[in-house]
């Protein structure tokens, strides 16, 4: 199982523009880059990074390219204060990325407001997107909640480092199915930790906006659809998932018993065999 650090040393970077500002995106690139199917795209969500994907992705790339990237002001991409972080914005950050790699059809794995960045790109480029995978996702009202909101207070950039640590330690630790692993909290906080970080962190929270799930056509969504939901989760709630099985053409429900809020983290074994299965067409 691969650490916060050397999964960091293992990520690429490249520059995009986006609303006229080049930005720095870091991303995890596994698997090979010849072969079936075309890539498939790993998106986090707040306040999480690449990372979160480390038990995922290796098993993914025995058969496919896989890319994780960091969206901007998260993980080791640009986290200067002078963009915006919006899902609207993150959803650009996504376009531009797939164009300067060259890459026009993915496969699209996402989680919590990742999954509101998979909706909107999935929703504005049907063409683009061959299967979309929804873990635990932002979508139509559903956010933001409690501790996001209180991240994005003008105190939480007062706080005292190791009172910010004590506040994501919770999120990580109640958040998990069962007693959750040190190393996985202790990767998920690290980008956070530094001056630069804190800042970054509290304006991820601050750019949250219900405003850009409430305004997605969901019916436009044409991509084969798989709902990979920890159905025990408070923040974002199966109930959730049943609104889009309903509200996507092409959508299955997934559910993921004893899996709270990280589900990739809480059932990392059945994500993975529900997500291959799927991506290979075989039934979830």
């Amino acid at each position: 199982m691969v650490d916060h650090e050397t999964w960091s040393d293992e990520q690429s970077t490249t520059t995009v523009s986006v609303d006229d500002r080049d930005l720095e995106v870091a991303y995890h690139d596994a698997g090979p880059h010849e072969g079936e199917g075309p890539p498939v795209v790993f998106v986090h969500g707040i306040p999480t990074w690449s990372f979160l994907w480390r038990d995922i992705v290796p098993a993914v790339a025995e058969d496919r390219r896989t890319i994780a990237l960091d969206m901007v002001g998260y993980g080791n991409s640009a986290m200067s204060d002078d963009f915006d972080r919006s899902i609207r914005a993150q959803e650009r950050v996504l376009e531009a990325f797939l164009e300067d790699l060259g890459i026009d059809r993915i496969a699209l794995v996402a989680h919590d407001i990742g999954g509101g960045v998979a909706l909107r790109f999935a929703a504005h480029n049907p063409d683009a997107v061959d299967r979309l995978v929804l873990s635990n996702a932002v979508c139509y009202d559903s956010w933001p909640v409690e501790f996001v909101s209180n991240l994005g207070l003008p105190s939480t950039a007062d706080l005292e480092r190791e009172e910010l640590e004590g506040r994501l330690d919770s999120a990580f630790v109640e958040g998990a199915y069962g007693e959750a692993d040190p190393e996985f909290v202790d990767g998920m906080k690290a980008p956070w930790l530094t001056d630069e970080g804190h800042v970054s962190l509290v304006r991820d929270a601050v750019a949250t906006n219900t405003n850009h799930t409430t305004e997605i056509d969901y019916e436009a969504i044409t991509a084969e659809t798989v709902l990979l939901w920890g159905e025990d989760d408070v923040m974002q709630p199966y109930a959730y998932a049943e609104r889009l099985a309903e509200d996507i053409p092409d959508a299955t429900l997934a559910p993921l018993s004893d899996a709270y809020h990280w589900v990739p983290e809480d059932r990392s074994d059945a994500y993975v065999d529900r997500l291959r299965e799927f991506l290979s067409g075989t039934e979830v």
